[in-house]
């Protein structure tokens, strides 16, 4: 009997394989939803077994379902990994994380419902569908981390000394069904009081399992002249960011906060960004800058020449306060016609004269319809000399850019500056 299990074991295994690994290959003519499909809905099979269908092997006690179909899903994905990218296998991580979040759901609700008997002999279990919908999330839970962790190592061990593929498939097999078979048997205790020779005859056959499955993807990548895959050349961090949806979240926090009109950055993020540069600026020792700059009679413009024009100007007006920083300095449009500037590790003097260059700059560049230039008057605050907080900079620069409006406009104020220490051009007001 022993020996018969052990036979269908193999079995088992090759003709998953097989069907799997022909929906992938056939991904570009059949569309890649059908593997990720397959992947779903076998999922409720696998651990339907793992919780009720064990079998006995030479070297100890197992279910099917875990030990074969599992570890299968697990080298498929990373499988799909290796085919397509970290974008494209996150697919059905999610997707079978958030059904079986709504299995739980829905086995909680159903729960409720007064039945009735209708096929002789067969009375609906609720309690084994709610456990299963526990089982299944607890497994999904678990495969999430999984598929985060074989891909993870897949790439680990490509990027040191040369390992044959199959057994960098093997070890990363290995090492994360080591982890699955202690989680998901922790489960099963719990549940269903599972006994120790479950854990070790499960660990024994995933370890079989993964062997072979290394062994017949290696094969397949032969097969399909993809043996010799190199490491991603990306980053480990970048293909975490890509699994996990990072850089959704990264892109969406850098759209999220920018201007509409302008593009440069808003309020908004001046406001989380600008205390906690200010604190990492503070404990460097290091000197960081803040410049308010705003346009000289802006409202004038608008009535002169309508708010379209008003908007151009702002917009050429951010351009040029852009095209005038460092790389490291950040430009936030802090309302109507101001703009605040940020520079990590610029001096007092060093910020007064980039002032004084942006002041030239959009002088010479921006001009009204009517040909007279657009100014702009600039308040410069830093913490050496205004303390490091926020709010402390944005005070002093106010404070210095209504100096610089009550001197004339156009013009750079910093502490302790003079109106000698300024050189502005014509003011056209």
């Amino acid at each position: 009997m022993e020996i018969k299990n052990l036979i269908l074991f193999f079995v088992e295994a090759l003709v998953y394989f097989a069907f799997m690994v022909s929906l992938l290959h056939q991904r570009h003519r059949i569309g890649i939803g059908v593997f990720i499909i397959a992947l779903g809905v076998m999922h409720f099979l696998e651990t339907y077994l793992a919780a009720v269908f064990y079998v006995e092997l030479p070297f100890g006690v197992l279910s099917p379902g875990s030990s074969v179909l599992f570890s299968g899903k697990l080298m498929m994905i990373l499988l799909l990994y290796i085919k397509e990218d970290a974008a494209t296998v996150r697919a059905p991580i999610y997707g079978l994380l958030a059904g079986n979040f709504m299995t739980v759901i829905l086995a909680a609700i159903l729960q409720y419902h007064e039945t009735i008997s209708v096929v002789p002999g067969r009375v609906v279990d609720l309690t084994f569908i709610d456990e299963m919908g526990w089982l299944m999330l607890w497994g999904t839970t678990l495969l999430y981390v999984d598929a985060l962790a074989i891909i993870l190592l897949y790439e680990r061990l490509g990027r040191g000394r040369w390992m044959p593929m199959a057994l960098r498939l093997f070890v990363s097999g290995a090492g994360v069904l080591t982890f699955d078979q202690l989680g998901f048997f922790a489960a099963l205790n719990l549940l269903n009081d599972a006994p120790m020779s479950v854990l070790w005859g499960g660990w024994l056959a995933k370890m079989m399992a993964a062997a072979l499955f290394a062994l017949l993807t290696t094969a397949y990548l032969s097969f399909a002249r993809l043996a010799a895959v190199p490491a991603s050349s990306r980053p480990i961090a970048d293909i975490f960011n890509d699994l996990t949806f990072r850089e959704r979240y990264e892109d969406l926090l850098d759209r999220s906060g920018h201007d509409a009109l302008t593009g440069v950055l808003d309020r908004s993020r001046l406001e989380f960004e600008g205390p906690r540069l200010l604190q990492a600026s503070n404990a460097a020792g290091t000197v960081t800058s803040l410049l308010i700059v705003d346009a000289d009679h802006f409202k004038a413009v608008n009535d002169a020449f309508g708010h379209l024009v008003g908007d151009q100007v702002l917009k050429e007006a951010a351009a040029t306060l852009q095209d005038g920083l460092r790389a490291g300095d950040r430009v936030y449009r802090f309302g109507g016609e101001e703009f605040v500037i940020l520079c990590e590790g610029l001096s007092h003097e060093g910020a007064l004269a980039r002032a004084e260059q942006i002041r030239l700059a959009v002088a010479e560049r921006i001009l009204r319809p009517d040909c007279a230039p657009v100014t702009v008057s600039i308040g410069v605050a830093s913490t050496e000399h205004d303390g490091g907080t926020l709010n402390g900079l944005l005070s002093a620069a106010d404070q210095r850019l209504y100096a610089a409006k009550h001197r004339g406009r156009n013009r750079v104020v910093g502490k302790e500056s003079s109106d000698a220490d300024i050189r502005p051009v014509d003011d056209f007001a």
